[in-house]
């Protein structure tokens, strides 16, 4: 459910970004950016964090989900969760040259030098964003507590048919002694 709920954060904020741009110089070609940082602070800015949320940065939204995901796959699958995680180093890498080849360096062309920074629109549309990120990142209690009992009872029902995993960890669960009350665990 948080990588869900972070997914569409980030997401939609890192379109959001790009339509910016798109907007400005009417082109979605990387090679025609660059750069941007020196004339476009508060976009460079905005679009680190979402950039970084997006690679599972700690503190940000895409984090906690991600690692509860690895830590649920690690106990059904050694393997898979190393793919996992190849993944998520791969696709992180991938994120900081993009990030790097729009927002540093020489702007390649004279129209991305010449675009202007965030409207007082875009600020308002993509702050908030950027604090939910970071509120989700920082204190995720406040999004698993609403879930925790539903999702308690369907990990219940899913124990019963779960094949055994391979890395040989016991994680309490309510067949082993972990009883929930009122949505917390005990």
């Amino acid at each position: 459910m948080l990588v869900v709920l972070g997914h569409g954060l980030v997401s939609s904020s890192l379109c959001r970004c790009v339509g910016g741009v798109d907007d400005r110089l009417h082109t979605r070609e990387i090679e025609r950016y660059g750069g941007l940082a020196d004339n476009m602070p508060g976009y460079a800015l905005l679009f680190m964090i979402f950039t970084m949320a997006s690679v599972g940065l700690p503190g940000t939204s895409n984090f906690v989900g991600e690692f509860l995901s690895l830590v649920g796959t690690y106990q059904a699958s050694t393997w898979a969760a190393i793919a996992g995680t190849s993944g998520i180093i791969l696709g992180a890498a991938y994120m900081l040259w993009l990030y790097w080849r729009i927002c540093f360096g020489k702007a390649r062309t004279p129209e991305a030098a010449a675009m202007k920074d965030l409207s007082v629109r875009e600020w308002w549309l993509l702050a908030p964003i950027a604090l939910g990120v970071f509120w989700m990142g920082i204190y995720p209690e406040s999004f698993l507590k609403p879930i925790r009992r539903d999702v308690g009872y369907i990990l219940t029902r899913m124990e019963r048919v779960a094949p055994a995993g391979d890395s040989h960890i016991v994680v309490p669960t309510m067949a082993n002694g972990m009883h929930m009350e009122h949505g917390a665990t005990h």
